[in-house]
This record gives structure tokens, C-alpha cells and sequence, in this order.
């Protein structure tokens, strides 16, 4: 019911979790979410098959 006033807590941000993974993936250039990983695993085939 907090939601529905813009309030949300997450325990992962209060841990700071979620800025250490940003933090990592900015410095790193790898993603930390699973779509991400996939995004960029995907480009790297292509860019291997077709050379660009």
C-alpha cells in the first residue's frame, strides 16, 4: 500500500548493492543483469560472423 504514495524500499539499495553493480559495470564495461549479458554476448557473435 506504500507504493501507491511514490514510497518504496528496496534492501539492496540500502546495502548498497545496486550501486556496487553499477559501479562495476561502469568501470568494467560488463553488464550485471542477465538481459544485459545476453545483449552484449549477442553483439560480439555477430560482430565475429560478420565482421564489423
Amino acid at each position: 500500500m506504500m507504493s501507491k504514495f511514490g514510497f518504496s524500499f528496496s534492501w539492496k539499495r540500502l546495502l548498497g548493492i545496486t550501486g556496487a553493480k553499477q559501479s562495476f559495470a561502469r568501470k568494467t564495461g560488463v553488464p550485471t543483469s542477465k538481459v544485459g549479458v545476453q545483449r552484449k554476448l549477442g553483439a560480439m557473435i555477430l560482430k565475429t560472423i560478420f565482421g564489423k
